[in-house]
This record gives C-alpha cells, structure tokens and sequence, in this order.
C-alpha cells in the first residue's frame, strides 16, 4: 500500500465528511487528517467517529493559508500527502491505481482527474476538472500568494502545488460531489468570484506572483479581463466540452459557470474604477 497521509481541509462540512471518510479504504493511508477551521456543524465529531486526527487552524488573514500551514507545520512524516477535500469521494479504480502506482514511483506529483456531480448526478462533459492534488512531501507546497484578507477564504482555492522533479497524472477519477443546492452553489462562487477579482488585479499592479501560473491560468487571466468571459465559457463548456450531452442539466450547469466568470470580470472592473478614483 501507498506511503501515504490524506489531508482534509474543512470548515462545518459534516453534511459531506461521512462519505468522503467512510470512502477511505482500511489500510490505504497511514494516517487521516482533518484540518478544521473552528466548524460548528459537528465536523470534528465525524471526523473523530472515523478515527482522524483532527488539527485546528486559525487563519490570521496572511500567508499560509491551510494545505500550506499544515504542509509548514505538520509535514507528513509519509512519502505522499493527498490533499482531498469533503466533498470529494475516492472511488475503487482511483485507489487501485494509486496503490499500483506510487510505491514505484519517481515522479513529484499526479494530476487527478475528477467526476463532476451537478443536481444529484454525474456529469458527462461541460467541464473537465482536474488538480495537482497527490505530491511526494518535500517537493513543493502551493503557491505563495501575498494577499491582505481578499475575502474570508481561509484555504487556497485555485492555487496549485509548485513542486520541482516530473509530474504525472492518475486517470481513475475522484467523485466531485458539490453541494446540489443551487443557493449554496451561487454563495460559495460569488466568494470565490471576490478572491479571483482581487488576485486579478494584483497581477495588473504587479503585486501578485505570475511567474509560475500554468498556461491555464494565464488563458482563463486573459479571457476573464473582457466583457464577453461569461458567453465564451458558456458557449465552450456546453458545445465544446460537451455540456450538451447532459442536456438541461448541463445547459444549467454552463450558465451557472458563464455567470461566476462575468462575475469576476465585472469585480475586477469595479476594483480598477475604485483605484481610479482613489490612486
């Protein structure tokens, strides 16, 4: 089995922890650790109930955030951390590649490949998601982002590991299984929409770090700076990356995305009117 310790960064996420928990094979992790923003839910009581160990994190509003303050703090003592989050369900295959894969391995990191589920089922396309998420511990850790309380986000959200040696990429996929609640879809992207907006336009000023973006990064950087981000992603997610086959659903699901980009660009706008005005 994998020398490994799975992550879990959470904040009041009892309603999804049980079964990202309870989906972690006996045996497959030396150790499970839940990193816990002070929830309120009876998080720590699940994760406990599973036989995690539960750490607590107090964000100060400055660099770490979670997965790095953890990584800084608590380096595993395994040769692999797996950052997972609460709503993400290992599946069988993952776990048996994974178990083929690392004890050989000499690669930094995996690439995983995720399973959108959108209103209650499983996506066929519109969206492709993956994240550097599994890293040998001591090759890197996320991003250094500088930012002064953008928003109340304590954990790095579209960050990735920078990490030195040769990525690879599991193809067996994780279960994304976001909430199914609309209200809280649009809540959880209009805060994310906030922390992009102002990572955006630090980048314009030339203090944010750009150097080592991936070329997706700097495409999705480009298109969200102009009016017309919200219909283009619309318009790829459902035709090109074949939202269509989900029909309704994904019709819905595309819009939903196409709006938290517009979102975005019509923050940034207001950041920049808001430098102009106040230089």
């Amino acid at each position: 089995m994998p020398d490994l310790t799975i992550a879990v960064p959470v904040r009041n996420a009892r309603v999804h922890l049980e079964d990202c928990l309870g989906a972690i094979p006996a045996g497959f992790a030396e150790r499970v650790v839940v990193i816990d923003s002070g929830s309120s839910d009876g998080t720590r009581e699940v994760a406990l109930r599973y036989g995690a160990e539960v750490i607590d994190f107090q964000w100060d509003g400055k660099f770490p955030k979670k997965r790095n303050w953890f990584l800084r703090t608590h380096l595993p003592s395994t040769r692999w951390v797996l950052f997972l989050d609460a709503d993400e369900i290992l599946t069988p295959e993952f776990v048996d590649e994974v178990s083929r894969i690392l004890p050989g391995s000499d690669k930094a990191g995996y690439w995983l490949n995720y399973t959108i589920h959108f209103l209650g089922k499983p996506l066929r396309g519109g969206y492709p998601l993956k994240k550097l998420a599994l890293f040998r511990v001591g090759t890197g850790e996320y991003e250094r982002i500088d930012e002064d309380r953008w928003s109340a986000l304590d954990m790095e959200v579209h960050e990735h590991p920078v990490l030195e040696g040769p990525v690879g990429e599991i193809r067996a996929r994780i279960d994304h299984r976001e909430s199914t609640d609309i209200h809280a879809f649009v809540a959880k992207h209009n805060e994310y929409s906030s922390w992009e907006a102002a990572r955006l336009f630090a980048a314009e000023r030339g203090t944010a770090r750009t150097q080592r973006w991936t070329w997706k990064q700097r495409l999705k950087s480009l298109i969200v700076r102009t009016p017309l981000c919200g219909p283009v992603y619309f318009l790829g997610s459902y035709l090109l990356m074949g939202g269509f086959l989900d029909g309704s659903r994904g019709f819905l699901f595309a819009l939903l995305k196409g709006a938290y980009f517009t979102e975005v660009h019509g923050k940034l706008r207001e950041l920049r009117d808001k430098q102009a005005d106040h230089p």
